[in-house]
Parts: C-alpha cells; sequence; structure tokens
C-alpha cells in the first residue's frame, strides 16, 4: 500500500513544481538561455556524480570510532597504544578543568586509521570532553568541551557547510555581485542600499561560526533579522496605507501602484541576464566539484528510498543519521524520482541524487522569481529578482551544502504565483507547510488574502471570492493535498509521527540562537513566540488593502519572527524568507524609463493591464 501512495503523493510534489519549466517557455530569451545552460550542466552533474567506488569513505564515514581489542598493546599499523593515548589527554588543561565537577569516565577509541579519540563522560553517561590525538606524533590535534562536544557542526571544520562556497575568495565576490548592480550613484542614502547591506550583514556572524566563536556568531546574526523584520512590516503598512487612500480614484499618485519609481540598475537589464545566466553555471559547476551534501540532504535521500520501497518512513532511520525522519512527507516525496533516477549506495557517499534535487531546486525558484517579477511589474523587474537569487550568497550556501531549504523557497515563491487563486495558494502552502512545517506559519495570511497577484489591491466587486468563499476554497484545497501527500504515511501511529518531528524540532537544544547558547531566557523566548503567533495572526487583517508586494513583505515577516524565537536557528533557514523579501524590497519598482528612440516597454505584464482598479478592501 505504502509504495504506490508514495508515487502518488511524490507525482503530486512534483507535477506543481513541475510547472516552472512549463511557465519557463513563455518567459525572455534570457532566461531561457540559463534554462538550457543549466540542463546541459545538469546532465553533466549526473554523468559525473555516481556513486562512489565500494571502500569510499566519502561523507566521513571513514572516521567511525572503533574500541581497540588491548589498551596496553598497539592495534595493527598503529604506532601507540590506548593507554598512552588516554594518559597524553588526561594531562589537556581542558579536559583537567572539564572532570573537576564529579565523577568521571574515559574511552578510548580508534577515529580512522591515523588518529584517535579520547572521550570522558559523567555520571549520567553524557560526554562532556573530547580529545583528537595524532597516532604518529601521539600530539593533541583537537580539544573539545561544552556544547561543542556533541556539535561537531560548532567546531569550525573548514568547508563543513557549502566546501568552497563559503571561502573568502568566492563568499566576497558574490557580496559585491549580489549589490552591485542596484547601487545608486546618484542617490548614495538610498535606504535600498541599507536593505541589502542587511541581507548580507550575517556574513560577519557566519565568519565567527567559520572559526568555532559561537559566542560571537550568535548575537551578531540576531540584529540583521530584526532591522528586516521591522523592514518587511513597514513597507506592507506604507502601501497598504498608500491604497487605502487612494480609494477607487485610477492612477491616484497616493497609489503605489499607479505609478511606481523606475527600477535604476548599474547594469543594463540585458547584460544583468547574462551575468545571472553565467551565475548559474558557475553555481551548478561548484555543486558538482566541491560541494557537500550534509545531513539533510541525506535525509531526504534516505527518505525517498524508504517510500519507494514502501518501507516504514518514521522512527527507522539509520544511525548515522537517526533524527533525517524529522521533516514533513513532502521533503522525502520530492527527491523520490532524483533517487530512483541516480540510485543510492546505502552509505554517505557523494550522493549524486541529493546533488541533482539541490541543482533543481536552486533553479526552480530562481525561475520562479523571474516570472513572479516579470508578471508583476516587467521583464526588468523580473531579471532582477532572478539575478538576486543567484548572486545571493547565503543561497550559494544551501546550494553547496546541498539541503532542502530551496525547496521551502520554491514553493513559497510558487504560492505568490498564484496567490490570486484560494485554492492554488491553498495547495501550495500545505506542500510548503509538508516540507519543513515553518510555512504553516503563513496559512492564515494566504487564507484570508484577497488581491490580485498584481501590485494592486483589487476592489470588492472585482475580487473573485468573498472572504468566506476564499477560506472555504483555501480550506478544501489544502486539506486535500495535505491528504494526498500524506498517503505514504497510513499505518504510522499519530504519536510515532507528532515525536519524530515536531516533538524533536521543539525539544532539542541548540547552541546556535541566543534561546540555546544562553540559558535562562524561557520567559523572554516564549513572549517571542508568542509575537511570532500574535504577528500571523494580526497581518490577517492589517493592513486592510493589500497587493502582491505587501503580501511578499508580510510572509517575510512572519517568516522572519518566526526565526527569531526557534531555538535551533542557522544561516540556512535564510533561503525561506528571501524570495518574498526580494520581492517586496524590488518589486516596489518598475520597468525603467526606454532609452532616447526605443519604445516604452509595458510597465505592467499583459495579464496585469486587465486587473481591476484599486480601492479600499
Amino acid at each position: 500500500m505504502r509504495r504506490p501512495a508514495a508515487l502518488v503523493a511524490a507525482g503530486l510534489s512534483l507535477a506543481a513544481l513541475g510547472a516552472w519549466p512549463v511557465a519557463a517557455a513563455g518567459a525572455p530569451a534570457p532566461f531561457r538561455g540559463a534554462v538550457a545552460v543549466a540542463v546541459a550542466a545538469g546532465s553533466h552533474a549526473v554523468a559525473r556524480a555516481r556513486p562512489p567506488a565500494a571502500g569510499s569513505t566519502a561523507g566521513g564515514t571513514g572516521d567511525a570510532l572503533v574500541s581497540p581489542a588491548y589498551t596496553d598493546v598497539a592495534p595493527a599499523g598503529h604506532r601507540r597504544t590506548a593507554d598512552a593515548m588516554g594518559a597524553i589527554a588526561d594531562r589537556v588543561g581542558a579536559v583537567i578543568r572539564a572532570r573537576r565537577h564529579g565523577r568521571t569516565t574515559r574511552q578510548v577509541f580508534l577515529k580512522g586509521p591515523f588518529r584517535w579519540q579520547v572521550s570522558y563522560y559523567d555520571a549520567r553517561h553524557k560526554e562532556i570532553a573530547q580529545v583528537i590525538l595524532s597516532d604518529a606524533t601521539g600530539r593533541t590535534l583537537e580539544t573539545w568541551t561544552g556544547f561543542q562536544v556533541a556539535w561537531t557542526m560548532a567546531r569550525g571544520y573548514p568547508g563543513a557547510f557549502g566546501r568552497k562556497s563559503n571561502a573568502l575568495y568566492v563568499w566576497l565576490p558574490f557580496c559585491l555581485l549580489f549589490v552591485l548592480p542596484f547601487v545608486d550613484l546618484r542617490r548614495p542614502r538610498r535606504l535600498l542600499h541599507l536593505d541589502l547591506a542587511m541581507i548580507l550583514a550575517p556574513s560577519v556572524s557566519f565568519a565567527f561560526f567559520n572559526h568555532a566563536d559561537i559566542g560571537m556568531s550568535v548575537p551578531l546574526a540576531v540584529p540583521p533579522l530584526i532591522y528586516l523584520l521591522v523592514r518587511m512590516l513597514w513597507i506592507a503598512r506604507v502601501r497598504g496605507r498608500a491604497q487605502d487612500r487612494a480609494g477607487p480614484r485610477t492612477g491616484s499618485r497616493a497609489d503605489p501602484a499607479a505609478d511606481p519609481p523606475p527600477l535604476r540598475l548599474l547594469i543594463p537589464p540585458a547584460y544583468l541576464a547574462i551575468l545571472a545566466v553565467f551565475l548559474l553555471g558557475f553555481r551548478i559547476g561548484l555543486n558538482v566539484t566541491n560541494a557537500n551534501v550534509i545531513d539533510v540532504g541525506y535525509a531526504g535521500v534516505i527518505g525517498a528510498q524508504r517510500l519507494a520501497d514502501g518501507q516504514r518512513l518514521y522512527g527507522s532511520f539509520p544511525h548515522e543519521n537517526q533524527h533525517g525522519d524529522t521533516y514533513g512527507p513532502v521533503n522525502y516525496e520530492a527527491y523520490v524520482p532524483f533517487q530512483q533516477l541516480l540510485g543510492w549506495s546505502g552509505r554517505w557517499d557523494d550522493l549524486p541524487a541529493a546533488h541533482a534535487a539541490a541543482v533543481f531546486f536552486d533553479l526552480l525558484a530562481a525561475g520562479g522569481l523571474l516570472l513572479l517579477g516579470r508578471r508583476i511589474r516587467g521583464p526588468t523587474v523580473g531579471i532582477a529578482l532572478a539575478y538576486a537569487w543567484l548572486a545571493c550568497p547565503w543561497t550559494l550556501l544551501v546550494l553547496g551544502s546541498d539541503a532542502n531549504d530551496t525547496l521551502v523557497a520554491a514553493l513559497l515563491v510558487a504560492a505568490l504565483l498564484v496567490c490570486a487563486s484560494p485554492p492554488a495558494r491553498g495547495a501550495m502552502i500545505a506542500l510548503a507547510g509538508l516540507t519543513k512545517f515553518a510555512p504553516l506559519a503563513l496559512a492564515p495570511l494566504l487564507a484570508t488574502y484577497g488581491g490580485g497577484s498584481g501590485a494592486r489591491a483589487p476592489t470588492r466587486a472585482g475580487r473573485r471570492f468573498p472572504l468566506r468563499g476564499r477560506l472555504l476554497a483555501f480550506a478544501l484545497a489544502f486539506g486535500a493535498t495535505a491528504v494526498i501527500v500524506s498517503l505514504p504515511l497510513l499505518g504510522t501511529p499519530l504519536h510515532a509521527l507528532a515525536s519524530r518531528t515536531l516533538g524533536f524540532q521543539g525539544g532539542r537544544g541548540s547552541p546556535f540562537s541566543p534561546w540555546g547558547l544562553y540559558g535562562g531566557l524561557d520567559t523572554v523566548q516564549a513572549a517571542v513566540q508568542a509575537g511570532a503567533v500574535v504577528l500571523a495572526l494580526v497581518v490577517c487583517v492589517v493592513p486592510r488593502c493589500r497587493d502582491v508586494i505587501s503580501l511578499a513583505a508580510l510572509s517575510a515577516a512572519v517568516l522572519i519572527a518566526l526565526q527569531l524565537g526557534i531555538t535551533h536557528w542557522f544561516y540556512l533557514y535564510m533561503a525561506w524568507f528571501l524570495p518574498a523579501l526580494l520581492l517586496a524590497l524590488l518589486g516596489r519598482y518598475g520597468e525603467p524609463a526606454p532609452e532616447a528612440g526605443r519604445p516604452a516597454a509595458p510597465a505592467v505584464a499583459p495579464a496585469m493591464a486587465r486587473r481591476t482598479q484599486p480601492a479600499a478592501a
């Protein structure tokens, strides 16, 4: 029963995602060229990213811990004994300090062919200190205490996330490329400059993270998120008030959609499109040649294999990724075609299926943004949105880590594309929310949205559905989609599903947020979380007049507020709200004025020209 249901659910998920290539056929020539480049590069990736030969240690499996048979005899191929390694580790200052607070035990392991690991446990069998030593020299290579014992991702290992994508000689040029086209030399104090800088500001935090300085990285990540939250709320408020004042007056100067300021680009749109194609090819090439699959992408492949084989999805993941079943079913269903096409060796190897899936999700998000901007304003805004996604170092980090966060972004872009249809956006937010659960916070906002898919808030008479009809259509589509994608879970106990997903995510500790790093802030964290819930409900009714740009700004604000309250936050999560944030920032501008001697391009795509006049809702 589970195998047919899994294929049906995966088919629905991919059908929703696969609408992009069809829509892309109507896209401008630069984007069609980008699609061609991506398809060619993807084919090359499939050809190259084959499972490695037997005995490969890709993914870190070569460092599996092994207890030596004898503690006083050197194992075969080694120079030193377990007792000697333990004695060296006992003299490390950090270990001495960690052992002062009670009775501890010690255990010595072989860690691969050239190293030893000495672990220290307290009375509750919790590991409190860890020392890595060289077998050849007997020198201490690494010493870890506190949360960095359990959280290896907090140790600053080079390239642990994205490999070369977070190298300075890649990261800094991408930061420059992200900002450069939008610099207005005639208006250096333009607020957009600060907005883009704040998107990049967590790079300082990320630099400290890469150097294992979590004490600095965590507090530095918070202020940019707060700024972006306030900025999104301000944009939505300003647009709502302006459209409310405009009323039914077509072309009123109070209506921000009537005569938007042109998007001023330092680089002409045609050259920007060419640069976007180059960035797309570079990103795919870097993914093929120098990217790693973190546990998130590995979990997608494992889940896809289990679904395709009709096996139980939750509660049965392998030990090396035992909490990989913490996501919604759509996450695993989206990986099924790639796993079936490229296979899986059963080990944490190069995982070509995860690479192909990550490239596909990234292309969907970029293509969706291009279509979204083109529909709302015109081709220049569409190109600018797609370029901003491709030049953003945060999306490059997600792609280089082969994570699933761009799948969430692509589905949220789809929800904005079909926002004029309550059933369609209900289906899309169900898919996004059952990939990773955070987008479910957007369900109230999308359910009550009464605008069209353009940069104008329509009149009541121009709305296709009254409020009651919108809610009913949204709920029916949401529920039907959720049921279909959950068919593979038939027979899974509800308590097991809840404990493996929301239960695990809500109960785990993490040092990557102020709540987990400092402790003792439960009351403040609860207040922040309550504020996020209140915000998600308030934006359903305020502002009254909303267009798709206001909807994007409010969506980004809700997701940012939600992220500010969670215990486990990471930089990859910025991809969730980035498409909506970019649309809110760049979608406020219209097509640039035509050059002398050239005919003016329509400011709004033809489909949008037929929209109803703005009025108060």
